[in-house]
């Protein structure tokens, strides 16, 4: 069942724009957007995205990552045993940051596998990108540092080969077209 947890702050962008309305300032244009990240990026997004941060990609860092409005997800996986608790973020969350339009992410591990999710699957389900798991925060060893999660307990279609193969961890990159 996913759950949201409201006790997390509004992103930064957000709060950025707020200031700088409600200060009456003309904000430059990468001002009112994703900020830029301040660490390595856990995530890169390119394509068809509104947003950029980072010359025409947006780059997510774990501050970044953790201001987006945080999500739990408890299901059963094919690569784990009995059911799992994760914690991240809605994938339409994110790629609403981003001011993603397209009609499928091509989603890139670290290892270099590569599939092509439809944008649907995005906001059919609850898909959540996660960096915890049972409590732990996911690292590259270990199905890190960010794993596409379907909620495939609550839905009997997403039990299907097809969907097991969108469930990707390690994610890097998503390019949206």
């Amino acid at each position: 069942m996913l759950e949201r947890d409201d006790s997390t702050p509004t992103t930064i962008a957000l709060r950025r724009l707020a200031a700088g309305f409600l200060a009456g300032i003309a904000l430059p244009a990468a001002a009112a957007g994703l900020p830029a990240p301040e660490t390595t990026p856990l995530l890169y997004i390119s394509g068809a995205i509104a947003h950029p941060n980072v010359g025409e990609e947006a780059h997510f860092d774990r501050s970044l990552f953790d201001d987006l409005p945080r999500q739990t997800l408890d299901t059963a996986t094919v690569v784990t045993d009995g059911v799992s608790h994760f914690e991240g973020v809605l994938m339409r969350d994110l790629l609403d940051a981003v001011g993603a339009e397209g009609d499928k992410a091509v989603a890139t591990a670290l290892n270099d596998y590569i599939i092509d999710i439809p944008m649907q699957d995005f906001h059919e389900y609850d898909v959540l990108l996660a960096d915890t798991m049972d409590g732990e925060t996911l690292t590259a060893q270990d199905k890190g540092p960010l794993w596409i999660v379907y909620p495939r307990d609550d839905h009997t279609e997403l039990q299907d080969i097809r969907y097991d193969y969108r469930w990707v961890w390690q994610l890097e990159r998503l390019e949206i077209r």
